[in-house]
């Protein structure tokens, strides 16, 4: 029986979740699995995939072949080089120490990574919507100057027509001015 480790869709109409599942490669895609060993959701910045690392590196080790997409997540999430170390270890090219020392300092390497694009992302949301704070600043000042100009417009105007007519000139000389 040959395993795939797939996604399986969830959610509605255009918010789609995923399952990560390990099921026979001939069942159909949201149908009958053996396991789900997480989930992984496309639209949240940057992806958010939860995943058991332990189960998708015992099922790759058992054989399990991962779909293109899956192997991505594998891949970032750091299983796919334990799975590679691993067989280096088995082989007798590095021993287990060395394999472990080389995993952690990917993942560590791998999650200040991700804390830059979370803080690099959480602070260009914090920028534009200063920008559009002071945008929108910007209109109301405006508008509040243009209401004060039309405002002392509409107040200088019956004095200049008032005096014309207590004076006894002639309405012409008050256009020209």
């Amino acid at each position: 029986m040959a395993v795939k480790i797939r996604l399986a869709r969830r959610g509605r109409k255009k918010l789609a979740k995923y399952d990560v599942v390990v099921a026979d490669a001939r069942s159909p895609r949201d149908g009958k699995f053996i396991e789900k060993i997480g989930t992984y959701n496309p639209l949240t910045v940057p992806a958010t995939i939860e995943l058991n690392d332990e189960k998708a590196f015992q099922w790759l080790m058992n054989g399990a072949q991962p779909s293109d997409t899956v192997k991505a997540m594998l891949s970032y999430r750091g299983v796919m080089l334990r799975k590679h170390l691993q067989i280096g270890v088995v082989k007798g090219a590095v021993t287990q120490e060395q394999a472990d020392a080389k995993l952690a300092a990917w993942v560590k390497e791998k999650e200040a990574k991700i804390q830059t694009k979370r803080d690099s992302v959480s602070k260009s949301k914090l920028d534009s919507a200063k920008a559009r704070k002071d945008a929108e600043t910007k209109v109301k000042e405006a508008r509040a100057e243009a209401i004060r100009k039309k405002a002392e417009a509409a107040a200088a105007v019956p004095v200049v027509a008032e005096a014309p007519a207590e004076g006894g000139e002639a309405p012409a000389e008050t256009t020209e001015a």
